[in-house]
């Protein structure tokens, strides 16, 4: 599990560095706030990351717990479903 749901997360050149018997869960959609992730832009990150780990080793999820500190975080729970919905979508596109 990694964390990739914003610029300070680096790339994902590290990645080439993970053995062949792992697999690699990308968190790419955020729970720190509601802004919205595209399944465009998605899909162009978890392509950038099979450069280094094959795509039959890698999946996508999100990047932490939606209450992931004791005041919980600024997203609704309808925002949290769409989020959720969007990682299905994504994932269903990617690896169908």
């Amino acid at each position: 599990m990694l964390d990739y749901h914003d610029v300070r997360s680096g790339s994902f050149e590290p990645l080439r560095e993970v053995p062949d018997d792992k697999f690699v869960v990308l968190g790419l959609i955020t729970t720190k706030t509601p802004r919205m992730e595209t399944r465009q832009g998605l899909t162009q990150r978890v392509r950038e990351a099979s450069r280094y780990v094959p795509l039959e080793r890698l999946a996508l999820s999100p990047q932490c717990g939606f209450a992931s500190s004791v005041m919980g975080n600024r997203i609704l729970l309808e925002g949290e479903k769409r989020k959720l919905r969007l990682l299905v979508e994504t994932a269903s596109a990617v690896w169908v």
